[in-house]
């Protein structure tokens, strides 16, 4: 199922080139600060996406190879880092991709690390980082509490799609700070052995979607992607007639949550 979930974007790919929320640039700013690289040093990006996160590294001068499993999202990373010739985009599994030569001061995903499998995860970025180099995993969550629609968003869950809740991402409300499908990286890293004191950072920004735009958010999420298509039709009809009865805007305020940690 996991697997099934990990490569189910494809089938939403331009939908997730548009929709999906980037990363703030502090968050950017941060990872490379702590990263200390060298103008040797390789990045690695684990979940490249379509490159929204690919493409604020390339800005600052990374030497970046991106790493994505699905063939339509790893296009479309390819086209919106066409300006940077120092990007390669390679299609393939982190698990089974070989790194090339030369020595990696960052390994980085944004919004992917949970997929990658829990027992290789940690023991490949380590073995591809060199000595000092730096693991950052982070991902963007709404903060649900600060919602005043949320209440009623979760009841059209509960009404229409009760399955969703034992698998529930972060765009169903009422799941919790931290999906359970993303894990806990600050323990996973203590217990991991090869790297330091993991080190948390979050973030707070705030975006508002019209009824049609939410939808569309929705939409390129793995639990309502997998969902059966007649059911995630009642689902949208379910989540717009909730948005509409209040006005028609959704007001959303994130946090992007960082975890950062130094090989050692």
């Amino acid at each position: 199922m996991a697997l099934e979930r990990r490569l189910s974007f494809g089938a939403a790919a331009d939908r997730y080139d548009r929709m999906r929320p980037s990363y703030p640039t502090e968050l950017v700013e941060d990872v490379l600060a702590f990263a200390g690289l060298s103008p040797e040093d390789l990045t690695v990006e684990v979940g490249a996406g379509t490159g929204k996160a690919t493409t604020l590294f390339a800005a600052r001068g990374a030497t970046l190879t991106a790493i994505e499993p699905s063939a339509e999202m790893a296009a479309l990373a390819r086209r919106n880092c066409a300006l940077y010739p120092r990007v390669e985009v390679v299609q393939a599994e982190f698990e089974s991709w070989e790194p090339p030569g030369g020595t990696c001061g960052l390994v980085y995903a944004a919004q992917a690390w949970h997929w990658i499998r829990p027992d290789v995860r940690y023991v490949k970025a380590r073995r591809i980082l060199r000595h000092g180099g730096a693991l950052a995993a982070f991902w963007n969550r709404p903060d649900w509490s600060s919602c005043e629609l949320s209440t009623e968003i979760d009841e059209q869950y509960r009404r229409v799609a009760p399955e969703m809740l034992p698998d529930a991402g972060p765009m169903r409300p009422g799941v919790g700070a931290m999906p359970l499908l993303w894990g806990d990286p600050t323990g996973e890293i203590r217990a991991s052995g090869g790297y330091g004191p993991p080190v948390q950072r979050s973030y707070r920004w705030q975006r508002a979607y019209s009824t049609e735009q939410y939808l569309e958010l929705l939409q390129t999420h793995s639990d309502h992607l997998m969902l059966a298509p007649d059911r995630r039709l009642f689902l949208m009809e379910a989540v717009a007639a909730a948005i509409d009865r209040a006005g028609g805007q959704l007001q959303l305020d994130y946090v992007t949550q960082l975890t950062l940690a130094r090989a050692c």
